[in-house]
């Protein structure tokens, strides 16, 4: 049986996943195959790493520096979010990513990206990281309206969770015979439609493809909550979220918010332990 992990991302809410992940770390939980979206990429090389805890460093620590995302950054760079500070000078220097640990691993990754001129779903692998660099993480939380698009081999890109917010199909498409996915909120939650269009048109008026998927975002997302039931109903799907609404934003910078929902993610991981034992992951 080949078991994948899932992680969804979702900003600074994604500290959750990290505390189920370093639960996992704990635990000696392994999968075979992992997949990330946005900020859920960060959480699972530090995973396959082995790098405890330094994901947590990243939402708790790091991000409290300006230069780590702020209205600064928005009128200096035109982003809310550095990517370049966070994925280049953080991760690769202040406090870096065992890039041989990650290429090491022998579970298979793959990293959600959204091509910004036709708004489909593109899939990065390990094989980005033997230049040293997080350039594919760093398109797979670029944000539109938040973030620029990141441009690798010449083409433009944005938020995997544009496209593939829930890449279930894609992990069952590689071959996952069953799945467990992190989700940093409840999963009885369902997005509404965009509240911003008059912003997303106006910034993003270079690519009316995206515009188009960010239209239907919502749907895209809720199809596949749809579908993940099916699959945990098949006994196919391991879900892992919270049970209590904590509302943290995408963007918070409240530590002791964010505290709370990695202390949350670690005693979920906890929680699942006897279904993990049950796939023979324990």
């Amino acid at each position: 049986m080949k078991t994948g992990v899932i992680d969804i991302g979702g900003g600074m809410r994604g500290i959750y996943a990290a505390g189920v992940f370093d639960g996992f770390i704990d635990f000696k939980i392994h999968f075979d195959y992992c997949i990330g979206v946005s900020a859920g990429t960060a959480n699972i090389v530090s995973f396959l790493a082995g790098q405890r805890g330094r994901n947590y460093r990243f939402y708790i620590r790091h991000a409290q520096d300006r230069r780590y995302m702020s209205l600064d950054n928005m009128i200096r760079r035109g982003e809310y979010f550095n990517l370049s500070y966070i994925y280049e000078t953080l991760t690769n220097h202040v406090d870096p990513l065992n890039y041989d640990a990650l290429i090491a691993s022998d579970s298979e990754m793959k990293i959600v990206v959204t091509n910004a001129k036709t708004a489909q779903p593109e899939y990065f692998d390990k094989k980005v990281f033997s230049e040293r660099n997080c350039r594919a993480i760093m398109a797979s939380c670029a944000l539109p309206i938040a973030c620029r698009a990141v441009e690798i081999d010449g083409n433009e890109y944005f938020d995997g969770g544009v496209a593939d917010p829930i890449p279930i199909k894609k992990a069952l498409e590689d071959g996952c015979d069953r799945v467990v996915v992190l989700m940093p909120r409840n999963i009885a939650l369902r997005k509404k439609p965009e509240i911003l269009k008059p912003v997303y048109y106006r910034v993003l008026k270079d690519y009316p493809e995206l515009i188009e998927t960010i239209n239907n975002r919502h749907e895209i997302y809720n199809r596949s909550i749809d579908e993940l039931l099916e699959l945990k109903e098949q006994g196919r799907a391991l879900i892992i979220c919270p049970a209590i609404n904590i509302n943290a934003r995408i963007t918070s910078k409240n530590a002791r918010l964010l505290d709370r929902l990695y202390k949350l993610g670690r005693q979920d991981a906890v929680k699942a332990l006897p279904a993990l034992r049950e796939w023979g992951l324990l």
